[in-house]
């Protein structure tokens, strides 16, 4: 059984400068559930100096509490983040930190070992029934020191996942430029050493993907981000843009017969939405494609 985890709410929205409405948020949100996802990154309780268009988290998560069976994602990159998730009731906690040095400190401003310390420490404080991600960004490529070394990439997995036993680990894939062999590879390793507690989170700068998810799901991983209208990217990964379009991952998974839960043309609608916020950079392929606007 697949998982797919909606992002676009949170890292589809975040690099748009222009402010999006709290309703517009909403509606997307609502949409999204409506049609059928259960697990979705609402937004991020970081500094709105930072990331401003995320200064309406807590708005926005007050409203996707009230979906039913709607498991609320927030990521947290620091003690303010987790004061302020556990205060307006977030199901899951999404910690989140750079593999590479460089990017930590262009995305937290802190080296790795402050974030790790820290979340660390956060880490033991999740009351009961309160889930945790950790989010190992840059984790293929970094838009400043280049490829990463898999043993790098690795050894931060390990460190991550010793944490806890009930933490799942996202390994992502920040600037869309890693490659199919390179996921598989690491994914196996993760899996086949520390069992599949592990997620992927890809973006399609390149064009790559879906490919990238399929070879993460080859090697057994069975957790996915993606977001409605292939819409994001990261502020401070440079030439990043949209994760991989939820809509095209669902159609994949589809043909391949695998149960997603989704209602396609309801999935459609909520891409087309994400699609259409003034200043958004859509992505994705499946929306252009009349035969499969048809396919119910």
């Amino acid at each position: 059984m697949i998982q797919l985890s909606e992002v676009s709410p949170r890292d589809g929205l975040q690099p748009i400068r222009e402010w999006v409405p709290t309703d517009t948020k909403i509606a997307l949100v609502r949409a999204l559930h409506a049609a059928g996802i259960r697990r979705m990154e609402v937004g991020s309780f970081v500094s709105p100096k930072a990331i401003p268009q995320m200064a309406d988290t807590g708005e926005v998560l007050a409203a996707a509490r009230e979906l039913p069976g709607l498991e609320c994602t927030v990521l947290v990159p620091n003690r303010r983040g987790f004061d302020a998730a556990m205060q307006a009731g977030a199901h899951r906690l999404g910690f989140f930190m750079s593999v590479t040095e460089s990017h930590n400190r262009a995305n937290l401003n802190r080296s790795r070992m402050d974030s790790f310390a820290e979340l660390s420490a956060l880490l033991r404080e999740v009351p009961k029934g309160v889930k945790v991600r950790f989010n190992l960004s840059c984790a293929f490529h970094c838009p400043f020191e280049g490829v990463v070394p898999e043993m790098d990439a690795l050894d931060w997995v390990e460190r991550v996942q010793s944490l806890s036993p009930d933490i799942e680990v996202s390994i992502c894939d920040t600037t869309g430029n890693a490659a199919p062999d390179q996921v598989r590879r690491v994914f196996t390793h993760a899996i086949n050493s520390w069992g599949n507690r592990f997620a992927f989170h890809g973006h399609d700068t390149y064009g790559m993907g879906v490919l990238n998810n399929l070879a993460a799901y080859e090697a057994g991983c069975r957790v996915f981000d993606a977001g409605s209208g292939g819409i994001g990217g990261c502020p401070y990964a440079p030439g990043a843009t949209g994760n991989t379009a939820m809509e095209d991952l669902a159609w994949v998974f589809r043909r391949m017969g695998l149960e997603t839960g989704l209602d396609w043309s309801k999935l459609l609608e909520a891409a087309d939405l994400a699609a259409s916020v003034p200043g958004a950079l859509p992505g994705g392929r499946v929306r252009g494609v009349p035969a499969a606007r048809e396919a119910v």
